[in-house]
């Protein structure tokens, strides 16, 4: 098996970090934006794509700051996908930042898959 590599992007976004939270911290804010509809059962989410569902577990979550997620499809013990807030000390700047990981050739669609979905996130802020 091909091993995965991480892909860290930052997205500078106009918003607070609450509420920025607000859209990935919860199935009903995820389904606004990252897929056609997500659920929850505890800590298992299920992304629905085209009548396609997915199921991520949560791993660790931290209010108003991240959530990380993993597959429970995947067969890499190390991978996950996370969407994480950070702010800029001196100029109070938010980004979200989104970790995730692909295999190497495909590197750079995981890229565009995440700026599709962020711009589509913006656009709902209107940030």
């Amino acid at each position: 098996m091909e091993e995965k590599v991480k892909v860290q992007i930052e997205f500078p976004i106009h918003a607070s970090p609450k509420m920025l939270y607000n859209y990935f911290g919860s199935a009903s804010g995820l389904s606004e934006w990252f897929a056609d509809n997500v659920n929850s059962r505890g800590e298992v989410y299920t992304f629905i794509w085209d009548g396609a569902e997915e199921q991520a577990k949560v791993l660790s979550k931290r209010s108003d700051n991240k959530i990380r997620f993993k597959w429970l499809e995947s067969e890499d013990d190390d991978s996950y996908f996370e969407f994480r807030i950070q702010v800029d000390e001196l100029t109070k700047d938010v980004s979200l930042m989104i970790t995730d990981f692909a295999e190497e050739d495909e590197v750079e669609e995981s890229k565009m898959f995440w700026e599709n979905q962020i711009s589509e996130l913006k656009q709902l802020i209107g940030a």
